[in-house]
């Protein structure tokens, strides 16, 4: 089980109408198998049995984490290995509102990307955020641009890693899920942003893939 510095994320939940469609479409499109577990209920904070404490927030600009203090479940048991979790990325239009917040609330540092000469990122407002000394990033904040709808409230995106971008995208749609943006190259990975057939939205990456070279932070 893997150890996780406070403020990193540790676990990822999402709520569906039909739980039994939901496990078809990530049993293949992740990989993923299931067990059963306790009901969570969506208040805090709140005991979830011998398991840990948890509660559910929002940032001042809008976008909904949680907060989990552990018990006898520490997190994620992988980490960017095919079908786990990867990276978490907090979408906003008000960026500096989760800047000031995030570093309050958690023991982050933060550095904002370069972007260097590289014309397509010069109006990119990218922040990561890390723990520990050195810093491990755990966490990052881009800006949502005028290509975001204004009916799009900020979020925090998730993204999984899977051996092949492509192929999670082609299996996404085949399964009545919807691809919002990508595939796309990048220097951490080949990526995708999706939807599942019943609208939780998520993204693929295959870390394994990459393009140009990294950016700089400061």
């Amino acid at each position: 089980m893997l150890e996780f510095p406070e403020g990193a994320p540790c676990w990822v939940d999402a709520m569906f109408r039909d739980v039994e469609a939901a496990k078809t479409f990530y049993g293949d499109v992740l990989g993923w198998t299931f067990g059963e577990s306790s009901s969570e209920v969506l208040m805090g904070p709140m005991q979830v049995g011998a398991f840990g404490t948890m509660l559910i927030a929002k940032e001042p600009s809008g976008a909904v984490f949680g907060v989990w203090q552990p018990g006898e479940h520490k997190g994620f048991e992988k980490m960017g290995e095919a079908g786990s979790y990867a990276w978490a990325e907090v979408f906003t239009r008000e960026p500096a509102k989760p800047d000031a917040f995030l570093t309050k609330v958690f023991p982050y540092g933060a550095e904002r990307m370069d972007p260097g000469d590289d014309p397509e990122a010069a109006d990119m407002d990218f922040m990561v955020f890390s723990v520990g000394d050195p810093g491990q990033p755990v966490l990052g904040r881009m800006k949502m641009g005028d290509d975001f709808p204004p009916e799009v409230p900020p979020y925090v995106q998730v993204y999984f890693a899977v051996p092949d971008c492509d192929e999670a995208v082609s299996k996404t749609q085949k399964h009545g899920g919807k691809l919002y943006f990508g595939p796309m190259d990048s220097p951490f990975g080949r990526f995708a942003a999706v939807s599942d057939p019943q609208g939780a939205a998520f993204a693929v990456i295959d870390l394994t893939t990459t393009v140009g070279e990294m950016p700089s932070f400061g």
